[in-house]
């Protein structure tokens, strides 16, 4: 069975756009904390990406902003396309099809209004450059 259910926090407003037959998609990424610590005491997030369909992404996008805490379900999904420079690109994202809304339209912009005190974000650090510390000690799974 392939299901996932997400909860965090947007990382930037959804990108709503339409086909040419007019059905939406929109797309995002949504930061994620995990359940255990690294080697340094701090928990860390994953960035993951997401996409959506229809009615549903025309909603959420109406209702959400970047710092919106939200849950979402959907698939997990593997592709991959081959770029203008002849090599294969292989991407995994979410595709929701489902959201709940996890905090009130105050609470998120107020959430939004306030700096975060996220290391990510002071440090600049690229979740997907490949550079991210991840080592963790027994102590810290959670199993």
């Amino acid at each position: 069975m392939n299901q996932v259910n997400l909860t965090g926090r947007l990382s930037r407003d959804v990108e709503l756009r339409y086909t040419q037959s007019g059905k939406a998609v929109g797309t995002g990424s949504i930061a994620v904390t995990r359940k255990f610590k690294s080697a340094n005491g701090e928990r860390e997030t994953d960035f993951i990406n997401f996409t959506m369909w229809g009615k549903p992404v025309e909603n959420f996008a109406s209702f959400t902003h970047k710092g919106s805490q939200v849950g979402l379900s959907g698939s997990w999904q593997v592709r991959n396309y081959e770029n203008k420079d002849g090599q294969r690109v292989y991407v995994n994202e979410l595709v929701a099809d489902n959201f709940d809304l996890l905090e009130s339209k105050s609470q998120s912009q107020n959430q939004t209004a306030q700096p975060q005190n996220n290391k990510t974000q002071q440090t600049g650090f690229n979740p997907f450059n490949g550079n991210s510390n991840t080592e963790i000690s027994d102590e810290d799974l959670p199993f």
